[in-house]
């Protein structure tokens, strides 16, 4: 389903665009964002809320793609809040965010806007930053970014999210990495290492837990062999749908984090 740009969310970053650009810089700021046409007439405030709206009335480009890259500039520039000027900025930045949280949106660093499905995600990110781990970024939002568009790249990149992880934690703790570093081979070594083993936990309903999670990263790994953009396909088509994509990256996501706090609760190597 095609996401638009809820009209509140469109007349404040309108406002404050016409406020922070010149005429000249706002429209470099579209072109940037790949929003489609020429300048529309106007003063700076009208022009760049008809800009807006014509994105979300241009079937040929993705609205919430051109708004991510719209607020990339403003939401990742660093301000002080002791100074008056940069202090309203970041008061109208944390407005714009409560805007878009109420519609389900959420804006990622990388000039990245997703919807509420893809939220769950959202907290191994920032365990991600927490831990200064910027290994995962890029495949974290090659996945986010290519769920609806392109499931099966994105089905890739969630894998790969997990390989990475795995690479990272063999080469810190010195183990010998395997010749062939697809997912399930690395991800034996780490699971090994940590001690991952469902049959000597004690209590029967987290061991099923466990049990499914080591077999959901095996899955990945399976699909993205099977059926992503990785592998050329076989004879048998694998339909992927985003459903199936989202899938993937949510699966990926759980497993990744619970990875991540044994690693760091079991080596502190962060």
């Amino acid at each position: 389903m095609r996401e638009v740009i809820p009209q509140t969310i469109i007349s404040l970053v309108g406002d404050m665009i016409s406020n922070r650009e010149t005429h000249a810089s706002l429209n470099s700021l579209f072109l940037y964002a790949g929003a489609p046409g020429e300048p529309p007439e106007g003063n700076k405030q009208v022009k760049a809320i008809s800009w807006i709206q014509r994105v979300n009335q241009d079937l040929t480009v993705n609205p919430l793609e051109v708004l991510g890259k719209l607020l990339e500039k403003y939401m990742e520039e660093i301000l002080d809040e002791n100074k008056s000027w940069e202090k309203d900025r970041i008061v109208e930045n944390k407005k714009i965010i409560a805007a878009m949280e109420k519609y389900g949106l959420h804006y990622l660093q990388g000039g990245l806007v997703v919807t509420g499905a893809h939220t769950p995600s959202k907290s191994l990110e920032d365990y991600i930053k927490e831990n200064n781990l910027e290994y995962f970024d890029f495949e974290f939002n090659r996945a986010l970014k290519n769920v609806d568009t392109s499931p099966r790249e994105a089905i890739s990149a969630a894998s790969n999210m997990l390989e990475t992880i795995c690479k990272v934690y063999i080469e810190v703790n010195k183990l010998e990495m395997p010749a062939k570093q697809d997912l399930r081979p690395v991800w034996n070594i780490v699971k090994k290492d940590l001690g991952f083993d469902a049959s000597k936990v004690e209590d029967g309903d987290l061991q099923k837990i466990l049990t499914g999670l080591f077999s959901i990263v095996e899955g990945i790994g399976e699909l993205r062999t099977h059926a992503s953009s990785a592998h050329g396909m076989g004879k048998t088509v694998y339909r992927i749908e985003p459903r199936h994509a989202r899938l993937a990256i949510h699966s990926a996501h759980t497993a990744s984090l619970f990875l991540l706090e044994t690693w760091k609760k079991r080596k502190t190597s962060f």
